[in-house]
């Protein structure tokens, strides 16, 4: 409970003091507003600003600093939904979630969404998640059109010697195991050759000049192709790992998430802007093309690949323990030696 509000004035209170009260009086009713709020947290960069804009009262968006904040503060009382990529979102038990959204909200995304809604769990479970975005994994690389002009060997570019030193990997070991293979020696070098594990962190390695090429999620560097023209991306033809952004809704009593709120980001007027962003509902092929229709074709295609391309991308469901012990031991036996 918040201050009791201030007696009625009498008389002999000067001027002065009644203005004080007054203002008392408002940052008293401001406080009890703000403790009614209920809040959608992201982490920055992960919600793009002209749909966080349209999330209505009683509604707000409050950005920190990383998901690691966001999921710390799933159970806070005021949170009503996350933003969460599915790799942060497995972190998460069921029992941590409510369903979010309806049949027919989920019904417009097409079918490659229906696990992400359910993260993974059985079919015609109720979805628990809006997965509203989605991406391909793409090699990011700054001048250097010599390994641009060889995009047909696909992600065997990261092996390429003159790399050594110059690369950013993702954060997660599962990522760069998908793309690396399970071979260990394959996977050895790979390692040798990273500057850096950190896609959140890794274009700006790029843009300084100190990486020459970087595995990043799509998202992030579709707004700088038009303005750094250093920068090729490459989407190899075998595909590559998704990586989603999710809105969740934690267990609790919180007020339901706006439908129309949620909508809003599958349809113009804000769909081209989304995609401006390089954020890319997963809407079905000819909603897409409409959308993308005034983009430059380099910009459309990087956002629309292919189908044969997309099919051949695939989103990474949660381990066993058995298969995360699994993986672990590959990554840990493939670390670089220390030199002598």
């Amino acid at each position: 409970m918040g201050a009791p509000f201030p007696p009625p004035p009498t008389p002999a209170l000067s001027r002065r003091t009644l203005l004080r009260l007054g203002a008392a009086s408002a940052l008293t009713l401001l406080a009890g507003c703000d403790r009614q709020e209920t809040l959608l947290l992201a982490s920055r960069g992960d919600l793009p600003a002209a749909w966080a804009r349209r999330l209505p009262k009683p509604w707000r968006s409050q950005l920190l600093e990383d998901p690691a904040q966001v999921l710390a503060r799933a159970a806070a009382p005021r949170t009503g939904l996350l933003q969460l990529s599915d790799g942060w979102a497995a972190e998460l038990r069921p029992a941590d979630l409510q369903p979010i959204g309806t049949p027919a909200l989920i019904e417009r995304l097409t079918p490659m969404a229906a696990p992400l809604a359910r993260l993974h769990g059985p079919a015609g479970a109720a979805p628990v998640a809006f997965p509203w975005s989605y991406g391909p994994w793409v090699l990011v690389l700054r001048s250097r059109p010599d390994l641009a002009r060889r995009r047909a060997e696909g992600w065997d570019l990261l092996l390429d010697p003159s790399l050594a030193g110059r690369l950013v990997l993702p954060s997660s070991p599962r990522v760069t195991i998908d793309l690396a293979g399970e071979d260990p020696e394959r996977l050895r070098q790979l390692r040798r050759a990273a500057l850096a594990y950190d896609d959140r962190d890794g274009l700006s390695l790029l843009l300084t000049g100190e990486a020459e090429a970087a595995v990043l999620p799509r998202q992030r560097v579709v707004g700088l192709l038009r303005r750094d023209p250093r920068l090729q991306v490459l989407l190899p033809e075998s595909g590559s790992p998704l990586t989603w952004n999710l809105l969740l809704r934690p267990a609790g009593p919180h007020p339901e998430p706006p439908l129309e709120w949620l909508g809003e980001a599958l349809e113009p007027p804000l769909l081209p802007a989304l995609l401006a962003g390089g954020w890319v509902p997963p809407l079905p092929r000819e909603q897409l093309q409409r959308a993308l229709a005034d983009f430059p074709a380099a910009v459309a295609a990087l956002l629309l690949p292919p189908q044969p391309v997309l099919e051949r991308c695939s989103s990474l469901a949660p381990l066993t323990a058995s298969e995360r012990s699994a993986l672990q031991r590959l990554w840990d036996g493939a670390a670089p030696v220390p030199a002598a």
